[in-house]
């Protein structure tokens, strides 16, 4: 695989902000992924904390690569939906601040009727947040795992190209029994960033769980011969899946993606 730089999952390291920095250099990480909860939820990181967040990363040699914003519901839910969209919204002007181009959520589930209310609402949201991430700066990776590579691949297409994105997370397509083989040829041009994961299971029994990098059934030369013949060059984000010591592993899986 071509160097490409990785980044890891600051929250993986369960430390204060500082010390987890230096752990993610220590451990070898190019960049690493913070998320919007907490101090850095929507409406309460501060400019001064935005200056101070990116002088701590220069002073370690980092970048942020992604702004990770979880989120219960969906953009296919109207439950609070006004509010779960700003706050988007407001995650996209932060990650940008911090020097990040990507915001990873969950968008909800692609409904397989295009003509269903859901379908029409959901593609209405990722529209005027395309849009919106062209104007602040950091767009929407839409993470990967709840339905098939093909139906998100269908989606994205009717959707402007280039203002949003997948985040490509092979390990949660495996564990709900999709492929992630066939999702990073589908979706290979859309990527714009990685979640570098595996899981075990197999397609038959449609359900797996997520295990250390490499461990599992995901094929990754396959993936990474799809993400290069897409020229793909962003980063891939490693973090530990639950059990794990995430020093150890999160070092470990660094090594196993530098050897491919």
């Amino acid at each position: 695989m071509p160097l490409v730089p990785i980044a890891v999952d600051l929250n993986a390291f369960d430390e204060p902000f500082r010390q987890a920095l230096h752990v993610a250099r220590e451990v070898g990480a190019d960049a690493v992924e913070l998320e919007a909860t907490g101090d850095l939820a929507p409406g309460r990181v501060t400019r001064t904390a935005i200056r101070e967040i990116r002088h701590w990363l220069e002073n370690f040699a980092l970048r942020c690569a992604a702004v990770r914003f979880p989120q219960p519901l969906g953009f296919d839910t109207l439950e609070e939906l006004d509010r779960r969209i700003a706050a988007t919204k407001a995650v996209m002007e932060m990650a940008y601040q911090l020097g990040a181009q990507v915001v990873v959520t969950h968008v909800g589930r692609v409904p397989e009727d295009e003509k269903s209310e859901r379908w029409k609402l959901l593609f209405d949201v990722l529209s005027d947040l395309a849009v919106y991430g062209g104007r602040a700066g950091a767009i929407l990776g839409a993470e990967t795992g709840t339905e098939p590579g093909e139906r998100l691949a269908r989606l994205l297409a009717r959707l402007p190209e280039g203002l949003i994105g997948v985040t490509f997370n092979p390990g949660a397509l495996r564990a709900a029994g999709h492929s992630p083989e066939q999702a990073a040829a589908l979706l290979g041009p859309r990527i714009i960033y990685v979640h570098a994961t595996d899981a075990a299971g197999d397609l038959l029994h449609y359900r797996g769980q997520l295990v250390p990098l490499g461990l599992g059934a995901v094929d990754w030369l396959e993936v990474l011969a799809q993400l290069e013949e897409a020229s793909y060059r962003g980063y891939f984000c490693v973090s530990a899946p639950p059990g794990c010591d995430p020093c150890e592993e999160i070092r470990r899986a660094i090594g196993f993606l530098r050897r491919l």
